[in-house]
């Protein structure tokens, strides 16, 4: 018996819920499957050779900007763009 050519792999990853429905969102309105996405992705690290975007680890004023964010309470709000211009 001839041996059959594998022409697919799985993949398997868990992932968090809210990421995936929000990244599902964005493929929806892009017209692709998270599938394609991955492919794409996949294909771009195999031409380039490593990841097709700058990875690095961020310095601390950049951790500390990215945990004020993540605190909308604590973030100043300004009614127009002139105001923040003035304050600034």
């Amino acid at each position: 018996m001839p041996r059959q050519t594998v022409k697919t792999r799985m993949i398997h990853a868990r992932i968090d819920p809210a990421l995936k429905d929000s990244t599902d969102r964005v493929f929806t309105r892009i017209g692709i499957t998270p599938t394609e996405a991955i492919r794409l992705f996949l294909k771009q690290v195999e031409m380039h050779n490593g990841m097709p975007f700058p990875v690095s680890v961020p310095n601390a004023e950049t951790v500390a900007a990215m945990a004020e964010a993540n605190q909308p309470a604590a973030l100043n709000r300004y009614r127009s763009f002139r105001e923040l211009r003035d304050k600034l």
